[in-house]
């Protein structure tokens, strides 16, 4: 409820080209204890008062020169499109036509000249008491939607803080380092940006990336840290870590987790159909899942592994490239030889194996 000296602490704006007119109501409005009202004969200088005094009413003249109510009414709803425009109309005319009309511009009420002093008091007390309410209601809609905004962040927080955990204990599990899906991550978003993502698709799949080989919790040891070559047999077993992965993230209604559900299970599907679990082509397996292709296949050969040596940069580019159009999306191939500055770049940052050295680099990259 708002009280009387909320209304009295309200500001006020009167308009009209007579300054008879203006006194009185001042007058009214300072002897009932109104103690910001402020008053203007200049149609024209309404919209720059408006923003600068922000008043809680506008007492406004319809009939004035130069600029008529409904003209500053339109220029007011210019300015306060979204929010409620407190507008009391001041008028000697009493025909429908013009209250229509003012209804239309934006007036919320009428006061008839020559002005009653209890009529004054009751329509501006009425006026006030919804414009102020209605201030307090943005207000309060504001301080929520910032809780909301504050409990959204941190509920994103948190979940990308449990997927980048589990991410990590699978790696653990397949003797990887963390800086493989670090660097995956960053790989996989600049492959992303460059290929028409937007900003917020390409900061879920640097979330998601990780979760790529989260089924691998689920393969056994005996399989998963085998030192020597897999078996037929144990190779079909550990090629389901694609769908253990994809079962282990499904149902979420998480947008990374969603994503994650979709690398986890497609990121082992090749081009040509000859890929597993799902045996899918071309642009039938998703984006996302083959960008993580070509960043996993790169960092994996480009790295020290407890079973082999990292590959020499070039050795490592050839077979990436031999892959286009067989294990990898073409197109992204070719993108991924344009971003090659910016890929070695993140390689060094994120480095836990010696990385070429950048002159060399950029030698091969403009060959």
């Amino acid at each position: 409820m708002i009280s009387q000296q909320q209304c009295q602490n309200a500001t006020i704006l009167i308009v009209d080209d007579q300054m008879t007119n203006i006194m009185l109501l001042e007058s009214i409005l300072r002897n009932a204890g109104y103690l910001h009202v402020h008053s203007t004969q200049d149609p024209t200088q309404v919209v720059s008062l408006f923003k600068e005094l922000k008043p809680d009413l506008v007492c406004l003249d319809i009939r004035m020169p130069e600029l008529n109510g409904f003209q500053v009414m339109g220029q007011l709803k210019i300015i306060h499109q979204h929010a409620y425009l407190p507008i009391l109309v001041l008028t000697s005319e009493e025909d429908r036509e013009t209250r229509l009309r003012a209804l239309e511009s934006g007036a919320k009420d009428f006061l008839l000249k020559p002005f009653d002093k209890i009529e004054v008091l009751m329509r501006i007390r009425n006026l006030l008491e919804a414009s102020l309410l209605n201030k307090a209601m943005s207000r309060h809609n504001e301080t929520l939607e910032e809780i909301v905004k504050i409990r959204t962040r941190e509920l994103k927080e948190t979940q990308i803080d449990v997927v980048h955990r589990l991410a990590r204990a699978a790696e653990h599990r397949d003797n990887e380092t963390g800086s493989h899906i670090v660097r995956m991550s960053h790989y996989a978003t600049v492959l992303g940006r460059a290929s028409g993502m937007t900003e917020d698709e390409c900061d879920i799949l640097f979330h998601a990336t990780p979760m790529h080989d989260v089924g691998k919790l689920g393969i056994p040891d005996r399989i998963l840290l085998k030192p020597g070559k897999l078996t037929v047999e144990e190779f079909a077993i550990m090629k389901q870590h694609t769908v253990i992965g994809a079962n282990l993230l499904s149902g979420s209604q998480s947008a990374v987790l969603k994503m994650g559900e979709v690398i986890a299970l497609t990121h082992h599907e090749k081009w040509d159909g000859s890929g597993y679990p799902n045996r899918i082509a071309g642009e039938d397996i998703p984006l996302s899942g083959r960008i993580c292709a070509i960043a996993d296949v790169f960092d994996a050969l480009s790295s020290k592994r407890c079973y082999k040596d990292p590959w020499p940069l070039e050795k490592t580019l050839n077979e990436i490239r031999s892959q286009a159009g067989k294990q990898f999306d073409p197109h992204l191939v070719t993108v991924f030889d344009e971003l090659l500055p910016v890929i070695i770049d993140i390689q060094r940052t994120h480095v836990d194996v010696e990385v070429p050295k950048l002159e060399l680099v950029e030698a091969h990259y403009h060959a």
